[in-house]
C-alpha cells in the first residue's frame, strides 16, 4: 500500500507537471473507486487552472479556486502524467486531460483509491486525521501523552492515522527495530526516553524514504514509471529468517492485527 514517503514522492512528481495548468476536460473511465466519483467534476473543472499540490496524510489534495479535487491512492493506485494521445491502459479509472496536451491519470487495479471533491478544502476523512510525522508538533512529548493509559501494542499505536499520519507497516517495522522497541509492548509502557528515540528514526526513516522516491513492494511506482529504492535498505521489513544486521539474531514475523510484524528479539525489548 503506498504510505506516506510514496504519496510524498508522488506529489513533487506531479507538482511542476500540473501546477499552473488548465483543465480541458475530466474524464471519468468507471463511476466508482472505493467511493462514488463525484460526477460534476469535468462541469466543475473545466477551464479552472490548478493553483497548488498539497499532502495530507495519505491525500492529494490539488487545489483549485472553485475547490479542490481530492485523491487517494487505496491498497494498489498510482498517478502518471503522459501525453493525452497515450493509449488508456487497464485500471486507469480516472483522468485529468489538461490544456498544454498533457493527461494525469489515476491507475487502480484494486480500486480501494478515492477521488472526491471539496469545497473549501475540508473533508470529514481529513477532519479525524493526526499530526504529520515531519512537522514540530510530532515529537517525543506528543507520543509520550498521547500513549499513557493505552493498552495497545506500540506498533498499533504508530500506525492510528488519528495518532499520527503516515506511518504505515514498513516503517513502523523499521523505527521499531531501529528504536530497539518489542513491537509487543504496550504503548502506555514506553517510556519519554524511548518516544524521543522512537519520533526521532520515524522521521529520519520516512525522510530517507522520500529521498530514495518510497518503497516498491508490489505495485508502486513513481509519476515517470520508476520504482522507489528504499527497500534496498530495509533492516527487518520482509526478512524473515535472515540474520539481523546489529546481533546476527534471526528476524521473525508475527501478526499484530491482521498485519505481518518483522523485528528482532534479541534486539527489541
Amino acid at each position: 500500500m503506498p504510505e506516506l514517503p510514496e504519496v510524498e514522492t508522488t506529489k513533487r512528481g506531479l507538482e511542476p507537471l500540473i501546477v499552473n495548468q488548465t483543465v480541458e476536460r475530466v474524464l471519468l473511465h468507471r463511476d466508482n473507486l472505493r467511493w462514488d466519483i463525484p460526477k460534476h467534476l469535468n462541469t466543475t473543472f473545466a477551464n479552472q487552472k490548478v493553483k497548488s499540490i498539497k499532502r495530507r496524510g495519505k491525500y492529494l489534495l490539488v487545489e483549485f479556486d472553485v475547490g479542490t479535487l481530492i485523491m487517494h491512492l487505496g491498497m494498489s493506485g498510482s498517478i502518471k502524467v503522459v501525453d493525452k494521445n497515450t493509449p488508456l491502459i487497464k485500471h486507469d479509472h480516472f483522468e485529468v486531460i489538461f490544456t498544454n496536451g498533457k493527461s494525469m491519470r489515476l491507475n487502480d487495479p484494486r480500486r480501494f483509491g478515492a477521488v472526491l471533491f471539496s469545497k473549501d478544502g475540508s473533508h470529514k476523512l481529513l477532519d479525524s486525521l493526526g499530526v504529520e510525522p515531519l512537522e514540530g508538533l510530532f515529537d517525543d512529548t506528543y507520543l509520550y501523552t498521547r500513549s499513557r493509559k493505552k493498552m495497545q501494542n506500540i506498533k498499533a499505536f504508530i500506525m492510528d492515522s488519528k495518532v499520527v499520519v503516515g506511518v504505515g507497516n514498513i516503517y513502523a517495522c523499521e523505527s521499531l527495530f531501529k528504536s530497539g522497541i518489542d513491537p509487543q509492548r504496550k504503548a502506555g509502557e514506553v517510556s519519554k526516553q524511548k518516544y524521543k528515540l522512537l519520533s526521532e528514526n520515524i522521521k529520519s526513516i520516512l525522510k530517507k524514504s522520500i529521498e530514495s522516491g518510497g518503497t516498491t513492494l508490489q505495485d508502486f511506482s513513481q509519476v515517470d514509471g520508476s520504482p522507489g529504492y528504499f527497500a534496498q535498505t530495509l533492516l527487518v521489513y520482509g526478512r524473515e529468517g535472515d540474520s539481523c544486521d546489529t546481533c546476527n539474531g534471526k528476524i521473525e514475523r508475527i501478526t499484530q492485527n491482521q498485519r505481518s510484524t518483522f523485528y528482532c528479539k534479541q534486539c527489541q525489548t
